[in-house]
Order: C-alpha cells, then sequence, then structure tokens
C-alpha cells in the first residue's frame, strides 16, 4: 500500500508510545479553554495510531484553562504550591474531553489521575496503566505526577519510562527544535537531531532539565513535531524524519 497524505499504509516502528500533548492542543488559537473541534481532531489522529496495533499513552497538559504559573507572579494571592494544584486540576478536564472524544469513536479509553479523583477518573497505579495498555485501550495520564513543582514534561518522561515506552513524542506548534523562536526570528535554523547534552548545553526548548536527564538514563528517544500537519502522528510513530529527534548520538 502507498503512503498517503493522511498517513496510510505506515507500518509502526514502535509498538509502545507515550504522547506527551500541552495544553494548547486542546485550546483553538489564543483562546482559552477546551475546542470540541480540536480535541476531536487529536482524537481521529489517536484513532488511526491505535488502529495500527501501537500501545498508546497520552500524558495532557493544561494550559489552555489554566497555568499555575500565571498566579506564581509576585503578590499574587495565591500560594505557589495551591497554584500548582490548580494547574494539576485543569489537566483533568482535558482528559475528560480527550476520553469523551476517543469512546465517541468506539475506542475503550482509561482516564488515569496521579490525584485521586474517584468519581472521574482511575488512580495512576503502573501496573493497572500497562494491563491496559496490553487489552489496547487508550490511556490518557492526567494530573502530572501528583505533586507540585513537577512540570507536565517531567512527568511524560517519568510515565514513558515507567510504562516501558520506546519513544517519547512531543506534540507542538511548531515542525520540531530551532535555534531560536521560529515565531519571532525568521533566521532561525531548525535542527532534524540532536543529543541530550546538546540540549542541555545550548539551553534549547525541548523539555525541561529534569525531563531530558531522566529520558538520557533511560535512553528514551524523544521527538518534537508539529502533530497538526496531517499523518504527522503516524509518521512520528514510523520512524520517518520528521520534526526534530533528540537521543544519545
Amino acid at each position: 500500500m502507498s503512503e498517503t497524505a493522511n498517513g496510510d499504509g505506515l507500518k509502526p516502528k514502535y509498538k509502545r508510545v507515550l504522547l506527551k500533548l500541552s495544553g494548547e492542543a486542546f485550546g483553538q488559537g489564543s483562546k482559552s479553554g477546551i475546542s470540541i473541534d480540536e480535541t476531536l481532531n487529536i482524537a481521529q489522529q489517536v484513532k488511526r495510531v491505535v488502529d495500527r496495533g501501537v500501545q498508546l499513552a497520552i500524558v495532557v497538559g493544561g494550559g489552555n484553562i489554566l497555568r499555575g504559573a500565571q498566579f506564581s507572579a509576585g503578590g499574587s494571592l495565591i500560594n505557589e504550591v495551591t497554584a500548582d494544584y490548580m494547574g494539576m486540576l485543569a489537566t483533568i478536564l482535558n482528559g475528560l474531553a480527550l476520553q469523551e472524544a476517543m469512546e465517541s469513536l468506539n475506542y475503550q479509553t482509561r482516564l488515569l489521575s496521579a490525584i485521586p479523583m474517584q468519581s472521574v477518573s482511575e488512580p495512576y497505579i503502573r501496573r493497572r496503566a500497562i494491563r491496559h495498555l496490553e487489552k489496547n485501550r487508550v490511556v490518557v495520564l492526567a494530573a502530572g505526577t501528583g505533586n507540585p513543582g513537577v512540570t507536565t514534561d517531567s512527568a511524560a518522561a517519568l510515565r514513558a519510562w515507567e510504562l516501558g515506552c520506546e519513544v517519547l513524542l512531543k506534540a507542538t506548534r511548531v515542525d520540531g527544535v530551532y535555534s531560536d523562536d521560529p515565531e519571532r526570528n525568521p533566521h532561525a535554523v531548525r535542527y532534524e537531531k540532536l543529543t541530550y547534552a546538546q540540549v542541555v548545553r545550548d539551553n534549547l526548548r525541548v523539555m525541561d532539565i529534569p525531563a531530558i536527564d531522566r529520558c538520557r538514563e533511560a535512553k528514551m528517544p524523544i521527538l518534537v513535531f508539529d502533530y497538526k500537519r496531517e499523518g504527522s502522528i503516524e509518521r512520528a510513530i514510523a520512524g520517518h524524519p520528521i520534526g526534530t529527534w533528540v537521543c544519545d548520538s
């Protein structure tokens, strides 16, 4: 079967994958809140991946609803720790929306939260999450690690390691890692491949340092790519040269 624009005919290179979605993936442009259209678009892309037999875990952010950092500026009434917990709760809303979107496409999905919230989600238990993956259920992971002061990037790196994933896909609105912000600097250069050491040395905005260190220790390759390009998630899982790869060499 020949490849098409939407990724048809691409054979997965990886069996178990961790996809990191920022909160902005669920929003529309600069607007806050959850966009049903954007959420359904994510679900449809996920469907095509799962149809190929890939076991998929998804870590969701909550920045489209609330960022803990917005309350931690000087003079804020809200304590920084409390603000981080508020940000974690925002990820639950995105997780619920994605779960409903996936199940509207007739795909079994489990929302697991690092903060106990039994009325709307299962608690995150590593062995339970692995069992869901083995049963070909989409596993949506919310509330980060359940601890303040830990980013969703670090949560994604930790969960990818815990669940035995082969690759961490970081979905963004740009097509890789650049030497500078490409939205402000038209001369910024896109990297095709980086080492973990280069990312740390050059302070490139891939993921925070603890996340990079975790992936380096686990020899977990990271792919930063534009998820909105048609077929990009399928191509990423097929190991095609899209976006920017971060690995040992």
